[in-house]
């Protein structure tokens, strides 16, 4: 394992999506959203994106210098294309107008498409709470990687919900979950460490469950389990849940279904995934300050629940990613041999110095 220091990792990105001929002022948006996921641990949708990221800029499915524009603006709601770019500089534009119209209006919600992987949907609905709001943030995806319950092909992907609300004497809440058992990511953090995977994540090219992250990943394409993992552990509500995201993310916003064109069931050159942000202002439904109150009643009612295990308190949504902020902060990110090498590589690769060895 190696350890990086935050400020290095943004030195490394902006090194390398300078080389890919990125305007800075888009540098600086995706690199901080993608060291702010890997800050927090969630380390599938950080830096270990970046090779994933060079393949699909290979591939010619990333615009390095979108016009990312509104194309409609409505009172409360409005649309955002995207114009291929990486994901997240439309998803951080598309939070920080809903923002603007929630502070207006009471509620903002902004659509994005034509879009790209954004990161850790959680960064975004985080956004809200920096301004005093509630935030609800979901995404479409870049592939088919999850079976519908019953199902032997899968036909959509995580399609993640992040959902945060700002408190008062707690840290925010703040829950960032995929509607699958888990994210593609988990399988490339397993095979990187070198680790088996919990039977129930992810099946082999037939449909059948797997243990070996190896054998998951060369499923084409992937095939994990809906949140439940099974139709008698409540498969069918993940499945629900996920349509949900794609209904919101995707057909509001005219964008594709995991990466596939619904009419004509084929990809395209771009592969145009829709984003959905959504802000509220408590201020608008209570007198200033009620609802942080509460709010922190309710977290301080469940941090007080008495535990089955005494060394294991009850949690709430974001308490685990707020004290590894505060640690990787100080210690640095963690990160394997495997994606080192990796960023080494795509370093290399567009000519960019590769600086994470002089941490």
């Amino acid at each position: 394992m190696h350890t990086i220091q935050a400020g290095t990792l943004r030195r490394q990105l902006t090194e390398v999506y300078r080389a890919w001929g990125m305007p800075d002022e888009n540098i600086t948006v995706i690199v901080e959203n993608m060291v702010e996921s890997d800050l927090r641990g969630i380390d599938s949708h950080g830096v270990g994106m970046l090779p994933r990221y060079d393949g699909q800029r290979k591939d010619g499915a990333l615009n390095m210098t979108p016009d990312v524009r509104v194309v409609r603006d409505f009172g409360a709601v409005a649309l955002i294309d995207a114009d291929h770019g990486l994901g997240h500089v439309a998803g951080t534009k598309a939070m920080q107008m809903a923002c603007d119209k929630a502070e207006q209006f009471g509620v903002g919600a902004v659509t994005a498409r034509g879009s790209n992987h954004f990161g850790a949907a959680g960064v975004y609905s985080t956004m809200a709470v920096d301004r005093g709001l509630i935030g609800l943030c979901t995404t479409g995806t870049t592939q088919r990687s999850v079976l519908p319950t019953f199902a032997k092909e899968p036909r959509y992907s995580t399609n993640p919900i992040a959902f945060a609300a700002p408190a008062k004497r707690n840290d925010p809440f703040s829950l960032d979950m995929a509607t699958s058992t888990v994210a593609v990511g988990k399988l490339q953090i397993a095979r990187r460490a070198g680790k088996e995977l919990p039977l129930g994540w992810a099946h082999d090219a037939e449909g059948h469950p797997t243990t070996d992250p190896e054998v998951a990943l060369a499923a084409t394409p992937k095939r994990l389990s809906p949140l439940g993992g099974s139709r008698e552990l409540g498969s069918h509500k993940g499945y629900g849940l996920a349509m949900m995201v794609d209904i919101l993310s995707s057909v509001l916003s005219g964008s594709f279904i995991g990466g596939y064109n619904l009419k004509t069931d084929a990809r395209e050159q771009y592969i145009n995934v829709g984003h959905f942000c959504l802000a509220l202002d408590p201020a608008a439904f209570r007198e200033e300050g009620e609802f942080e109150d509460n709010l922190d009643d309710l977290i301080d009612m469940l941090h007080g629940t008495d535990p089955v295990d005494p060394e294991q308190p009850v949690l709430v949504a974001g308490d685990l990613e707020h004290r590894e902020r505060e640690n990787r902060l100080v210690e640095g990110i963690p990160m394997t041999d495997t994606l080192f090498d990796e960023v080494r590589a795509v370093a290399e690769g567009c000519g960019a110095p590769f600086i994470l060895g002089n941490d």
